[in-house]
């Protein structure tokens, strides 16, 4: 028998991320500090304000955590995890940078990873799901 999910307690967050790639091969992942998400690894991103789109949030978002302008590409993969509390829907997205200079304002350190290398470092869990679909990304010529 299925138990009524109570919206109120158990919500649907929608968030965003930014799988930046260099367009030779690596994409950029980025260290959370111990006291966030105990030091696992991420694409940076974060969530959807009311009335904005996802590529908009992105945008947002980059620029608030990494100094950075990009350009957002297509949509690589939708995560769809439960967690206690709440469900998370966590969409992909390819992005190349258009301008300014990396700035780690909410993490302690960021590193260029290749296909051979993404997994030499502990990923969140929502993060690793994407995995497989950014290694074939960047098999690509242009990624």
């Amino acid at each position: 028998m299925l138990l009524p999910v109570n919206e109120a307690v158990y919500k649907t967050v929608e968030v965003v991320a930014a799988v930046i790639l260099d367009g030779a091969g690596s994409v950029l992942a980025l260290k959370c500090s111990e006291a966030k998400f105990n030091g696992g690894w991420e694409f940076a991103g974060g969530k959807i304000e009311p009335g904005e789109s996802p590529q908009a949030a992105l945008a947002r978002e980059i620029a608030e955590e990494l100094g950075l302008r990009i350009r957002v590409e297509q949509l690589i993969y939708t995560v769809e995890r439960d967690y206690p509390a709440f469900h998370l829907r966590l969409h992909c997205y390819a992005c190349f940078i258009e301008g300014g200079e990396l700035q780690l304002r909410e993490h302690t350190e960021a590193r260029w990873l290749t296909a051979d290398s993404l997994n030499s470092v502990r990923w969140l869990p929502a993060d690793e799901d994407v995995l497989p679909y950014v290694a074939e990304l960047l098999q690509l010529p242009r990624c």
